[in-house]
């Protein structure tokens, strides 16, 4: 049975940071394309991050380019979403997923990923 449980959510002022973490069971993150998505009260699941299963990063949407990092390590089967200089439009549910197809790049699709964890309410006060 896969579980992705996601922790480090929280309230932070803007321009600070918080580091995001997905811990899985039941699927190897290192054999699995795992991804990060948001959604935002009244609007649609979106994506952040993705890193295939061979570590190829998929290029971040502009919304968090040059703030945001996914990795992984293997070793804790844990992925991990950094995010840096926060803004209050950063404020969603964030969502780890797992995708078991192995291809050389990473979905930006929800429908592609096959499990998701509860998610986690990052919160950013202006």
């Amino acid at each position: 049975q896969v579980q992705l449980a996601e922790s480090g959510g929280g309230l932070v002022q803007a321009g600070g940071s918080l580091r995001l973490s997905c811990a899985a069971s039941g699927v190897r993150i290192g054999l699995s394309t795992m991804g990060w998505f948001r959604q935002a009260p009244g609007r649609e699941r979106e994506f952040v991050a993705a890193l295939s299963w061979i570590g190829v990063n998929t290029p971040y949407p502009d919304s968090v380019k040059g703030r945001f990092t996914i990795s992984r390590d293997s070793a804790k089967n844990t992925v991990y979403l950094q995010m840096n200089s926060l803004k209050p439009e950063d404020t969603a549910v964030y969502y780890c997923a797992a995708d078991l197809v192995r291809s050389y790049s990473a979905s930006t699709s929800k429908e592609d990923y096959d499990y998701w964890g509860q998610g986690t309410q990052v919160t950013v006060s202006s």
